[in-house]
């Protein structure tokens, strides 16, 4: 018989702008992970003995990230030598696809409880550090997509040109994510959902430094595009060059971790869960455009499901870049007022292998919030790919 898998908490640490002064750039990337995961079980006075793995996602594999930092952070947190972790890479959706492969462990009977998080210090182990500068592609695919494929930037381009988004819808877009993460975070919503982190100096860090509240399209206007290159001008005449900074997800750091464990096993312990696993789907698309996978993979889930896109409550469409999530909304139909109601990763900020779990730390506590039932979420992830998690609020 399969055995159901629930979601019995989902926490996140703040996130710090990932830069040498950023509010998280003097923690060691394990030490921010081992602080989360010992709160993790002790808030629930969990023997962590009991966990069966610790799945973590992380993307920069190097440097200070380099030792399976889920093994490291699992033991600098107290946790019996027993216990086992795993590093998965599916580059943006790495912790999502932590989540998945956790919660299938469950449902397969191979595990009762299991952790899946991430954990991405960009100040300290900077983003393309494990490419060491070399060519991840091989013959064979820049020979099947000469003259080559392009940086997730110029992919964003490419998005807004065939879905026709112009340059102040994705301002317009990307100001609205930072006003929504505001008014969310000045009302509470945030406060279930965050760990506050003690810094090496003794400081606390209680709340996301990302958020600009101030922002506005027309302040974003005034950014000049990222990527405009006069050599991909020439290869790409439809691009009309509109992605910022302003417009992008930003470079941060940060953790999350969601416990997850057999409807039983939560059961037998008395824990309440907030939320069960409806679907799950992974899928590639095109990895030259690269972020347009989410559109086909919610598509899969909803139908493994038997669901409609409107009998979903609330959506986390991962922030790239403004044009995922609003090209996403164009094909599927959402209603925008769904879609990332409290702001994205443009304002929260994408620390990389932690997003995918930290977008379902904010979808589980919104649904618990707001008394909704069905949420979605979808991210879109280096060369061309996308998890999508459907979970029904308990």
């Amino acid at each position: 018989m399969t055995e159901a898998a629930v979601i019995v908490d989902a926490l996140r640490t703040p996130m710090g702008r990932g830069k040498p002064d950023g509010g998280l750039a003097s923690l060691h990337p394990v030490d921010l992970l081992a602080a989360l995961l010992k709160e993790t079980v002790q808030r629930h006075d969990l023997d962590p003995g009991l966990v069966d793995d610790v799945m973590i996602g992380c993307v920069s594999q190097s440097g200070e990230q380099s030792a399976t930092p889920g093994r490291m952070a699992l033991l600098a947190a107290g946790f019996p030598e027993h216990v086992p972790s795993t590093t998965i890479d599916r580059k943006c959706g790495s912790s999502q696809q932590a989540v998945h492969f956790a919660a299938q462990s469950i449902m397969a009977g191979a595990n009762q409880l299991v952790i899946a998080g991430g954990v991405e210090s960009m100040s300290r182990v900077p983003m393309g550090s494990a490419r060491m500068g070399q060519d991840p592609f091989g013959q064979g695919v820049n020979e099947r997509y000469a003259p080559g494929l392009v940086s997730q930037g110029v992919a964003a381009e490419l998005v807004a040109s065939r879905y026709q988004l112009d340059r102040d819808t994705l301002d317009q877009y990307s100001a609205q994510s930072h006003q929504r993460a505001a008014a969310h975070r000045e009302a509470g919503a945030f406060r279930d959902e965050i760990v506050p982190v003690t810094l090496p100096d003794g400081r606390v860090l209680s709340e996301d430094e990302t958020i600009r509240p101030a922002t506005t399209a027309e302040r974003l206007s005034e950014l000049r595009p990222s990527f405009q290159d006069d050599a991909l001008k020439q290869r790409f005449p439809e691009i009309n060059w509109s992605i910022t900074a302003g417009n992008a997800s930003q470079i941060t750091d940060g953790a999350s971790a969601l416990l997850i464990m057999s409807e039983s096993l939560a059961n037998k312990l008395g824990l309440q869960p907030l939320a069960r696993f409806v679907s799950f789907d992974v899928r590639g698309d095109s990895p030259l455009t690269m972020l347009t996978a989410p559109i086909p993979s919610s598509k899969r889930a909803l139908q493994k499901a038997g669901m409609s896109v409107d009998q979903i409550d609330h959506f986390e469409v991962n922030e790239a870049f403004a044009p995922v999530p609003l090209a996403w909304q164009k094909e599927l139909g959402a209603d925008p007022q769904r879609l990332n109601p409290r702001g994205g990763a443009i304002a929260l900020g994408h620390p990389l292998g932690a997003s995918g779990t930290r977008l379902m730390t904010t979808l589980v506590h919104a649904l618990g919030q707001n008394g909704q039932r069905y949420g979605l979420q979808t991210m879109c992830e280096a060369g061309g790919m996308a998890n999508t998690t459907i979970v029904e609020r308990l």
